[in-house]
């Protein structure tokens, strides 16, 4: 009785943490340094990252870099690719000058069934170039993101990791934040289904503090409620928004 009630258990605890959806917008690599080998490959998706499960992704709705407080759509750019074995997208930018880069993606409304709404995740990263490192603590100016306190890019595993949550451009208290680990080179083992997903909530300025254990991408995803709805089979169902941050950790040799 007590394995069954155990197996059950875990079967359950699983479905729960197949719920920690986040969007996908992963650079080739952190940061431009090279003039010769300046172009970003771009993985743009929706999955369960550190268990390396995919859903089907529609043609974003938008992707955008934002450099020097001037916007550009890049959505011409995105052609289909796979990741995890379901539909997702990919696409390339050349990068000519020095200064931050902060890419966004926009995607379609998707539907779960297993919590009966729908999920819009917007999703940005920041990548520096050629030394220069201004602007990525400017907000992108999207309905819910985390706007970095910390510099998104160049910092080594162990390090504290701080963000600020802003829906509707005002600073979210309370608001639950999911972390998760990503490697596209294999699934990321846990002691149990509670290590998959990390949670952290925002202070009452909408603050949280993360420290990342170990080298590699992490995804940071604030997750709120639209304040409308959507129809589905003739029925209005409720909207989550996530803003959704990637962010890399490296390894410092001594």
């Amino acid at each position: 009785m007590r394995t069954l009630f155990l197996s059950l258990f875990m079967v359950l605890l699983l479905q729960c943490q197949a719920f920690a959806h986040f969007g996908v917008l992963i650079p080739s690599k952190d940061a431009v340094l090279d003039s010769k080998n300046k172009t970003l490959s771009f993985t743009i998706a929706f999955s369960h990252p550190r268990e390396q499960h995919g859903m089907t992704m529609e043609k974003p709705q938008s992707f955008v870099v934002k450099y020097n407080d001037v916007v550009t759509d890049l959505s011409d750019k995105l052609s289909p690719t796979k990741l995890f074995k379901h539909d997702a997208w990919k696409a390339n930018f050349s990068v000519d000058k020095p200064g931050v880069y902060a890419f966004a993606v926009t995607p379609k409304p998707y539907f779960e069934k297993e919590e009966d709404c729908y999920i819009v995740h917007y999703t940005k990263v920041f990548v520096p170039a050629f030394g220069e490192e201004d602007g990525w603590d400017t907000p992108f100016g999207l309905p819910i993101e985390i706007v970095p306190l910390t510099r998104p890019f160049g910092n080594p595993e162990g390090s504290v990791f701080q963000g600020k949550v802003l829906v509707d451009g005002a600073p979210a208290a309370n608001c639950l934040v999911e972390v998760e680990f990503n490697d596209e080179r294999k699934a990321q083992p846990a002691p149990n289904p509670y290590f998959v997903t990390q949670v952290v909530k925002t202070d009452p300025d909408g603050v949280f503090t993360f420290v990342a254990p170990w080298k590699g991408w992490w995804a940071f995803a604030a997750l709120s409620k639209a304040k409308n709805q959507l129809p589905f089979n003739g029925e209005q169902k409720d909207v989550e928004i996530g803003g959704v941050l990637w962010v890399p950790f490296g390894t410092v040799s001594k």
